[in-house]
């Protein structure tokens, strides 16, 4: 049986050389017999290095002596793993990490390897507290980049949006491990009540901040292997997310459109605001992931949800002023999930942001015309680039008059973090603990 090192040197080969997701990665490479402190083990090592990979990668630069881009991938996923922690790992001491390092070494590279991950990873070990880095006032955004494991075009777009300060906090927030949030399926039990089975379990759980069915989950293992998950007493979904049905604040036996629905949290939380009264119609272009959409629905005890495979690209002339409230949940840079997926800091460009930013605009366009006049459409990103939130939605406004903002009532804004009065809130994880995220609400008025 493989050991956790590992699994997780698997694990990282696949999100590097295979581009697999890092969430994806570990679940399927989890579902063998590994116990739960294995599995806490891994994951702290895979996240671990993923959050701190351009850090990481400067120090194998440092302390190598054959070039970087001549290192094999594998024997660089077990030069990442050793560094990690010894860098970061108090609790591991540095000879066991990197004796670990070398047995991974003998098994997956050749001979001449072994040496070499030895002789860099005790090197290292001795020189720890010595590791230099950019100097924070000569060369700002190198600093950042590397001290944060940012890539530089983005610390430095960041700066120019957001000043330095900002950018540092955001950056230490990517890094941190983002606490469980679930939401609770009111159509079955209230939150009060569910978190009273929670705490009866021994799970240390409190309400969110800004969502009215949310709740944090401090110490959730397996918590979808409990009978609440079975029984549809509640969904996984962060903070953010849940905000779009809440300010969306449907009416009960409205007609509904979803456009871009998978794997859908978002849909079956309108469908729970509608008390499960009236009809939502959930598009996706993938087939497999609409499956997810109805293997919840039927979980939470919802029946409204009709699934389409349908690309929102493409106009549906049948449904052209027909629709009462529009959920457009675009396609996205993923800029404000870095905590929760890391990859992504280091799989997008700047081309990348400008090429989607374009495909968003023509969804939001195509969606606009499927409502009625009065019919509210509430626009959603998981990004906290502004070339995909206000700047593109501003631009839809000035193109179609017909548009406007709604003020978003729905949010407690009272501690002035987030002002929903301008029709949009911005979530950031170092001001709002969310996950970062854009929501914009606007009524057809014509």
């Amino acid at each position: 049986m493989k050991n956790s090192r590992e699994i997780a040197l698997k694990i990282l080969y696949e999100v590097d050389v295979k581009k697999a997701y890092s969430s994806i990665s570990i679940n399927r490479n989890l579902r063998s017999n590994v116990n739960e402190l294995d599995e806490l083990f891994i994951r702290e090592l895979v996240y671990g290095v993923l959050e701190n990979l351009i850090f990481i990668d400067w120090i194998i630069k440092r302390y190598s002596k054959v070039r970087f881009s001549k290192i094999s991938p594998i024997v660089k996923e077990i030069l990442r793993l050793g560094i990690y922690q010894i860098i970061f790992m108090d609790r591991v001491p540095d000879s066991a990490a990197c004796n670990e390092s070398v047995k991974l070494a003998k098994k997956y590279s050749h001979k001449g390897t072994v040496g070499f991950v030895n002789g860099i990873l005790r090197t290292i070990s001795r020189n720890k507290n010595n590791i230099e880095i950019p100097d924070k006032k000569l060369m700002p955004i190198k600093y950042l980049s590397i001290k944060y494991s940012h890539p530089e075009w983005m610390i430095e777009r960041w700066i120019n949006e957001f000043g330095f300060e900002f950018t540092e906090e955001l950056c230490i927030a990517n890094n941190k491990k983002p606490k469980l949030n679930i939401r609770v399926n009111t159509l079955k039990i209230s939150r009060d009540n569910l978190m009273r089975k929670f705490s009866d379990m021994g799970l240390k759980v409190y309400e969110t901040r800004y969502a009215d069915d949310g709740i944090v989950v401090e110490n959730p293992i397996k918590i979808t292997d409990t009978d609440e998950f079975k029984k549809g007493y509640f969904q996984i979904q962060d903070e953010s997310s849940m905000l779009v049905g809440q300010i969306l604040n449907p009416k009960e036996g409205s007609l509904i459109l979803d456009v871009c629905s998978a794997p859908g949290g978002k849909t079956t939380h309108i469908a729970q605001k509608m008390n499960n009264k009236g009809k939502i119609i959930a598009r996706d272009i993938h087939e497999h992931k609409l499956k997810l959409i109805e293997q919840n629905a039927q979980r939470l005890g919802i029946d409204i949800i009709e699934t389409e495979v349908f690309d929102a690209l493409v106009l549906d002339d049948d449904l052209v002023g027909k629709i009462d409230y529009c959920v457009v949940d675009v396609p996205c840079s993923g800029f404000g999930l870095i905590r929760r997926k890391p990859e992504i800091k280091y799989n997008k460009s700047l081309e990348d942001i400008k090429e989607i930013s374009q495909m968003q605009y023509n969804i939001i366009r195509n969606s606009s015309r499927y409502l009625k006049q009065n019919g509210i459409l509430v626009y959603s990103t998981c990004t906290i680039e502004r070339e995909e939130n206000i700047k593109l939605i501003n631009r839809f406004l000035s193109e179609n008059p017909m548009y406007k903002f709604v003020p978003i009532e729905e949010v407690n804004c009272d501690d002035m973090k987030i002002n929903g009065r301008d029709g949009y809130i911005e979530l950031f994880p170092n001001i709002h603990g969310t996950d970062g995220f854009f929501i914009a609400k606007l009524i057809k008025i014509y």
